[in-house]
C-alpha cells in the first residue's frame, strides 16, 4: 500500500528551516510546500493533465496560507475534471491583468474618462500625439516596467520642442491616472524633468534659458518708456496670464492680494484667480496713482473707457531690441512653465492650474478656482523672487 501522506499544519510549515537543496513538504492531493535554500516557501500543485505531469505554481507562503492553498488545489481539481488545464486558466488571467495594465491601455481609458471634458480638437489631438510619439514606442509595457530611459528616448523621437514638452505633460497625466487607480506606484514621467530641451519658437516665442531670461528681466526693468508700459511688461512675465486677460484688467477685480478674473474674460470661461506677488503689487500701488481713477489698470493711451492696445507689450519688447521671433507677451507663459517645472521644480498641476487650463482630479472633475490657493501664492512669490534673483546675477 502506498504511504499515507499526513496533512501539513501551520506550525509544521512555520517551523521549516531552509537547507542546501530544496526539499517538499507535502499536503496531499498533489499539494506541497516547496522549502527553497534561501528560504522561500512556494506552494506547487502537481496534477496530471491530457496524459502529461504538469505542476501549478499557487504562490508563496505566508502571502497564501496553507487553507487557501487548499481551496486552490480543490478548485484546479474541478478545472481538471472540466477537462481545463489550470496552467491555462492561470495564463489567461494574467494575459487579462497585464493587458489592463499596459500603458496603451491605461492611456486610452484615462483618455475616455477626461475626453469629454475637452473639446473635440483637442481631445483628437491629444490622443493622436500620444498614439504617434508613445503608444507605438512603449504602449505595449506594463505601466510599472517602462523606466524613465524609455519614455525619455521615446519622446527624444519628436522634433519639435513644444510637441515634446506638451506629450511629456500627457504622460505625466497618464500616469497619475495609473497611480490612482492602482495600477503604478511611480510617475516616471516625472522623473524627466530637465531631460528635454527647452521651448523656443513657436507660435508664441519664448525665453526660456536662465541666462537670456536674466538679461530681458534685467531689461524690462531698466525700460525708460511710459511707466504704464513698463508696468505691463512687468506684470505680463511677473503672473504670466493670457495678454488680453492683462490688458483688460479692472481694478475693480484687485481684492487686497488676490486678482479675480471673471468667466467672461476667461479663455476656457471659467473664473480664475491669481495670487498676487509683492512684486506684483508694488507695480499696482505705482499705477492706482495714475489710473486708479478709471475703470481700466492699463487704460488705452487715446480714451479711458477703452482698455491698453494689444500691440502694446509686444511693441514695446521689440523697441528693447527683442524681435518676434526671439520673445512675446503670449510667449511669457511658457517662460514660466518651463522655468517653474524644470529648474524651481514646481508641481506641474500647479503650474497648468495658474497658467488656467484645463486640470480635472482623477474622478473628472474641473479644479473649483480657489484649489491650491496657498500653494499657487508660494510658487507665485517664488517665481518673482526667482526673476530678481538671476536679474541682478553679474552679465
Amino acid at each position: 500500500m502506498p504511504k499515507r501522506i499526513l496533512p501539513l499544519s501551520d506550525r509544521e510549515i512555520t517551523k521549516a528551516k531552509p537547507t542546501d537543496k530544496d526539499y517538499a513538504l507535502r499536503d496531499g492531493g498533489g499539494l506541497y510546500l516547496l522549502v527553497t535554500p534561501t528560504g522561500g516557501k512556494l506552494w506547487r500543485l502537481d496534477y496530471r493533465f491530457a496524459g502529461k505531469r504538469l505542476t501549478l505554481s499557487l504562490g508563496a507562503y505566508p502571502t497564501l496560507s496553507l487553507a487557501e492553498a487548499r481551496e486552490k488545489r480543490e478548485e484546479s481539481k474541478k478545472q481538471i475534471l472540466s477537462n481545463v488545464d489550470p496552467n491555462a486558466v492561470k495564463k489567461a488571467m494574467r494575459m487579462a491583468t497585464t493587458a489592463k495594465n499596459t500603458f496603451e491601455a491605461v492611456a486610452h481609458e484615462w483618455h475616455h474618462k477626461f475626453g469629454s471634458t475637452w473639446t473635440k480638437d483637442h481631445s483628437e489631438r491629444k490622443l493622436t500625439r500620444l498614439t504617434k510619439y508613445i503608444l507605438t514606442q512603449v504602449g505595449g509595457m506594463d505601466v510599472n516596467d517602462i523606466t524613465a530611459q524609455e519614455l525619455l528616448a521615446a519622446l527624444s523621437k519628436i522634433s519639435s520642442p513644444d510637441i515634446m514638452h506638451r506629450v511629456r505633460y500627457d504622460c505625466v497625466q497618464v500616469m497619475r491616472y495609473a497611480i490612482a487607480t492602482g495600477r503604478a506606484s511611480r510617475n516616471i514621467a516625472d522623473d524627466l524633468r530637465g531631460s528635454l530641451p527647452p521651448v523656443k519658437g513657436g507660435h508664441h516665442a519664448a525665453i526660456t534659458d536662465p541666462k537670456e531670461l536674466s538679461a530681458l528681466y534685467a531689461a524690462i526693468n531698466e525700460y525708460t518708456g511710459s511707466i504704464i508700459t513698463k508696468c505691463a511688461i512687468k506684470l505680463q512675465i511677473l503672473l504670466f496670464v493670457r495678454p488680453t486677460e492683462l490688458r483688460t484688467m479692472e481694478w475693480s477685480e484687485i481684492d487686497g492680494v488676490m486678482w479675480s478674473i471673471p468667466a467672461e474674460r476667461m479663455k476656457m470661461r471659467i473664473p480664475h484667480i491669481v495670487p498676487l506677488c509683492t512684486q506684483a503689487l508694488a507695480c499696482l500701488n505705482e499705477l492706482r496713482h495714475i489710473t486708479g481713477k478709471g475703470k481700466y489698470v492699463f487704460p488705452s493711451q487715446l480714451t479711458s473707457g477703452r482698455p491698453m492696445s494689444e500691440n502694446t507689450v509686444n511693441t514695446a519688447l521689440r523697441r528693447m531690441g527683442y524681435s518676434k521671433d526671439e520673445v512675446t507677451g503670449h510667449g511669457f507663459r511658457a517662460t514660466a512653465r518651463t522655468i517653474l517645472d524644470e529648474v524651481l521644480k514646481v508641481r506641474v498641476d500647479l503650474i497648468e492650474h495658474q497658467l488656467a487650463h484645463s486640470v480635472r482630479d482623477t474622478n473628472g472633475r474641473a479644479y473649483n478656482r480657489t484649489s491650491f490657493i496657498p500653494e499657487r501664492t508660494v510658487m507665485m512669490q517664488q517665481w518673482a523672487d526667482y526673476l530678481d534673483d538671476i536679474s541682478q546675477q553679474p552679465k
